[in-house]
């Protein structure tokens, strides 16, 4: 499942705690994921699962353990360019004073300091990547996009960087069942493409048993061991179990 060619990085998490307002928010968090892998972070809402989302890509500091990519600090890791990370984000974040070619080149330009000449081909590039047309779409403001499209093109504005890693939020929330498949199956050729490691929080069990190469539960701030999607069907824990085959006709009557 993982790529032989992988660029991607190797994340390992320990012993994380937050706290916010003297409430633990986050306890002994440990994660371990391989270079090049897809692994998916599943939980209900309020479990955590956002609060570790903005730890593990710099915006928040933990009170306590170590995030480490490459085993290099997530600070120094950042601080030394030993790993360049992307977000793709919830409502996929795109600036809607700017048209798609634009949204997508925005950090090339304004932190990677590339030029107009370096910059366009890398945008043309990722517009085509994820299944878009340079012509037809380039120069499409948000408002004038699917919800699908949107996140095509937060996508491509994460392949433009060329990034080790990348962080999907909900990347499939307000989609059609139509869309959103189509949305999980380009994570997966992404990942399958590019050798980047993608992190994925979602309430999607069909997007995380369908893209996942291992899947880890949040639950009251703890992280459950990652495992393979067979592995986690078969586990007895009765609020993993819960959360896997809550929706069914019995829950309505």
């Amino acid at each position: 499942m993982t790529p032989s060619h992988s660029k991607g990085v190797n994340l390992a998490v320990s012993g994380l705690g937050r706290s916010l307002s003297g409430v633990p928010v986050l306890s002994e968090v440990h994660l371990s994921v391989e270079a090049g892998s897809i692994c998916v972070i599943m939980g209900a809402s309020g479990s955590g699962k956002s609060v570790l989302l903005r730890h593990l890509v710099g915006l928040e500091t933990p009170d306590e353990g170590s995030i480490l990519y490459n085993g290099s600090p997530l600070s120094e890791a950042i601080t030394w360019n030993q790993i360049e990370m992307a977000i793709v984000f919830q409502q996929g974040g795109l600036l809607h004073s700017l048209d798609v070619g634009e949204n997508i080149a925005l950090y090339l330009r304004e932190t990677k300091r590339l030029s107009d000449a370096e910059v366009e081909p890398l945008v043309d590039q990722a517009i085509t990547q994820v299944g878009l047309d340079v012509a037809h779409d380039k120069h499409k403001m948000p408002s004038d996009l699917s919800g699908g499209m949107k996140k095509r093109v937060a996508i491509a504005r994460a392949l433009a960087i060329d990034p080790g890693i990348i962080f999907y939020d909900e990347p499939t929330s307000e989609l059609d069942p139509v869309t959103a498949v189509a949305i999980g199956k380009e994570i997966r050729r992404v990942n399958k493409d590019h050798g980047t490691t993608s992190i994925i929080v979602t309430h999607d069990r069909d997007l995380a048993f369908g893209i996942a190469d291992t899947i880890t539960f949040m639950a009251q701030g703890r992280l459950t061991d990652p495992q393979t999607p067979e592995e986690i069907k078969s586990l007895s824990d009765p609020q993993t179990r819960q959360f896997l085959h809550a929706g069914s006709q019995k829950d309505y009557l």
